[in-house]
C-alpha cells in the first residue's frame, strides 16, 4: 500500500501541514526539521498523489534548469540560451531555479525529483553528493549535468583545469614571462563549482612546466564583480615586477582588468594583455582576448542529449567533452 502524506508527518514527527511546506516551499522549514522529513520520504517511498497521476499521464512538459546565482553570470545567461533554444518548438515549457545558498541546492534535489512536474533536469556548475545524484536516478528524473559531473548522471563536461593551462600555454608562446592571475571565486561554497579556482590550478600548473611563478594580488578575493578585479589588477599593476600579461579567470574579471590598465595609464595589449575565459557576448564587442568554451553549444548539447534519453531511457550515463580554444583577439 502507497505510503501519505500522513505516514510521512508521523514518521518525522511533524504535522501534515510541516510536511506539505517541505515538499512546497523547502526552503521555509528549519533545516534540521526538512532533514527529518526528507529522510522519511525516501524511507517509505513516498510520492504525492498529484504527481503520481502527472508520472501516469506523462503529460509534464517540463524540462528544469538549476543553477546557481543565474543572473549574475554572464556564462549562464548564454548556456540558457542555448537550452531555450534548443527547446524551441519541442513543446517542452523550461522551469529555471535559482540556487544562492547550500540549503537551497540541497532542498531543490531532493524535491523536484518527487514534486515538482519534471521530465527532466539540467544542473549547471552545481556539485552534487552521491547520494543526491542517486535520488535522481531512484526517482527516475532524466538528468544532464553541465560542467559538474557525478559518474551516475550524464553530463556535458568542461575541462577548467585544461583551460587554465591553456591560457598560459597562450601568454607564454606570445614572449610573457612576467604573467599575473586575477580571479574571483575562490570563496564561493562548496556546494557551488569554482571555475576560476580550477582555471588558476590548471594555469598554475601549466606556468611551473615553464618555470614560471604567477604574480597574484596581495589579498584573497571576496567576490567574482568585475571591480573586484579592477581591485586585484590595481594591486598587481603597482608591483616593482608588474606583470606583463594578466589572465583574468573570466569575462566580467577581465573587465575589471581592463578599467584598471587604462586608469595606470596603460596601453593594451602593448603595456598590458589581458587574456579572460567564457568568450561571452560582450567579449567580441571589446575585442577581448578569451579562451572560448562554446557555451551556448554546451546548452544546445545538454538539451539534445536530456530529449534522447527520455525517448531512450536506456542512454543515461554519457559524458561529453567540448573543447576549448584561444580566441584572439586586441588584448591579448
Amino acid at each position: 500500500m502507497s505510503s501519505t502524506i500522513y505516514d510521512v508527518a508521523a514518521r518525522a514527527g511533524v504535522s501534515i501541514a510541516t510536511v506539505s511546506r517541505a515538499l512546497n516551499a523547502p526552503q521555509t522549514v528549519n533545516a534540521t526539521t526538512l532533514q527529518r522529513i526528507q529522510q522519511a520520504i525516501d524511507e517509505l517511498g513516498f510520492v504525492p498523489k498529484a504527481e503520481a497521476s502527472a508520472r501516469a499521464r506523462r503529460t509534464h512538459r517540463q524540462i528544469g534548469v538549476l543553477a546557481p546565482f543565474f543572473m549574475h553570470y554572464p556564462s549562464f545567461t548564454q548556456r540558457l540560451r542555448g537550452v531555450a533554444s534548443a527547446l524551441l518548438d519541442t513543446g517542452f515549457e523550461l522551469v529555471v531555479y535559482n540556487v544562492d545558498t547550500p540549503e537551497h541546492a540541497r532542498s531543490y534535489l531532493h524535491t523536484l525529483p518527487i514534486t515538482h512536474r519534471l521530465d527532466g533536469l539540467l544542473i549547471i556548475s552545481l556539485m552534487i553528493s552521491d547520494q543526491e545524484a542517486m535520488r535522481l536516478v531512484h526517482h527516475r528524473l532524466p538528468t544532464v549535468m553541465i560542467e559538474g559531473t557525478n559518474s551516475q548522471l550524464a553530463a556535458v563536461e568542461i575541462d577548467n583545469i585544461g583551460g587554465g593551462a591553456l591560457a598560459a600555454d597562450y601568454l607564454v608562446a606570445k614572449g610573457h614571462r612576467c604573467i599575473g592571475f586575477v580571479g574571483g571565486d575562490r570563496q564561493l561554497p562548496g556546494y557551488a563549482i569554482g571555475t576560476s579556482a580550477l582555471r588558476f590550478r590548471g594555469f598554475t600548473a601549466a606556468l611551473e612546466h615553464h618555470a614560471i611563478t604567477p604574480i597574484l594580488p596581495e589579498f584573497a578575493p571576496r567576490s567574482a564583480t568585475h571591480e573586484e578585479a579592477r581591485l586585484q589588477a590595481q594591486d598587481l599593476l603597482q608591483r616593482r615586477d608588474r606583470p606583463t600579461a594578466i589572465f583574468a579567470g573570466n569575462d566580467t574579471l577581465a573587465l575589471g582588468v581592463l578599467k584598471a590598465a587604462r586608469e595606470a595609464g596603460l596601453s593594451v595589449p602593448g603595456d598590458l594583455a589581458v587574456l579572460g575565459f567564457d568568450d561571452a557576448d560582450f567579449a567580441e564587442y571589446i575585442g577581448l582576448s578569451t579562451v572560448s568554451q562554446s557555451l551556448e553549444e554546451s546548452g544546445r548539447l545538454a538539451v539534445e542529449m536530456l530529449l534522447s534519453m527520455l525517448s531512450e531511457p536506456t542512454r543515461m550515463n554519457r559524458h561529453v567533452q567540448l573543447p576549448l580554444k584561444v580566441i584572439e583577439r586586441d588584448t591579448a
